[in-house]
């Protein structure tokens, strides 16, 4: 796995001919486009093949089929834009990064707008296509927004909302922060954080529809309506609140010497 002086990688070493540090403009542009990729996957599933509703309109996956979708593009984006930017692709994961002191708190704000940039495209892509389609309703992405309450496929309550969404990012971080640190196995990166997603999700979508990801909630919510840009701000509190506090906690607890010098 490459780690770059501000970054830390998901993936596998990059292949031959890659060994050139990547600029800041292709840096962010592998964000960008590892955003799109995460976003347009997991909430183009939901809009169009989740069918939560009791399976009109849509092939039926359920939140399996969704979580799947999830783990499965975040594979393939960190598989294919992880050696050039790190793979973030989520302004929690960034930050979680920054706090743990894997990623330069310079490259925050970049990286940060290059996934809502992303996300946001993906989002405008996927209202296009809805709105070729019958019935198309200018909020079309509320059911597919993150929140509590009327946003929540299960009807769970703020508080509920808030700690799923804290504790899932927290283990998200937790995890990326393990697997790619010089102990773990670097090369199985991008599956292990997929699976781990998969597996988050499949907790979280019931409760909060699954946001984990800021830029993610960010992009539904423009296309929500009033109720999702109105809750989105949990989306965004509760993934970096969890994301700090597992970077922090790896930091002091995971980040040093396997052995006590003053022992040996």
């Amino acid at each position: 796995m490459s780690v770059p002086t501000t970054t830390t990688s998901t993936t596998a070493t990059p292949a031959s001919g890659a060994d050139a540090t990547p600029s800041t403009a292709q840096r962010l542009a592998a964000e960008a486009i590892g955003t799109f990729i995460l976003v347009f996957g997991v909430i183009g599933t939901a809009l169009f093949a989740a069918a939560f509703g009791g399976g009109e309109g849509g092939l039926g996956v359920g939140f399996l089929g969704v979580s799947i979708a999830l783990g499965l593009s975040v594979v393939a984006a960190a598989s294919a834009f992880g050696g050039i930017s790190g793979g973030h692709f989520n302004p929690a994961v960034t930050i979680g990064l920054a706090a743990a002191g894997r990623t330069g708190w310079r490259d925050v704000t970049g990286y940060l707008l290059a996934q809502l940039v992303g996300a946001m495209l993906a989002t405008t892509a996927l209202v296009g296509v809805l709105a070729g389609g019958p019935g198309y309703d200018p909020a079309a992405l509320q059911g597919v927004s993150t929140g509590w309450g009327p946003l929540s496929p299960g009807g769970f309550d703020l508080g509920a909302a808030m700690l799923t969404e804290t504790i899932a990012t927290a283990v998200l971080v937790a995890v990326i922060l393990g697997v790619t640190g010089p102990r773990g196995p670097q090369r199985l990166a991008p599956l292990a954080i997929g699976s781990s997603l998969t597996a988050l999700a499949l907790v979280a979508i019931p409760v909060s529809n699954a946001s984990f990801n800021p830029a993610r909630s960010i992009a539904t919510a423009i296309y929500g309506g009033p109720e999702a840009i109105g809750q989105v701000w949990l989306s965004i509190a509760a993934p970096i609140l969890g994301a700090v506090l597992a970077g922090l906690a790896h930091r002091f607890v995971f980040d040093r010497p396997l052995t006590d010098p003053a022992r040996t």
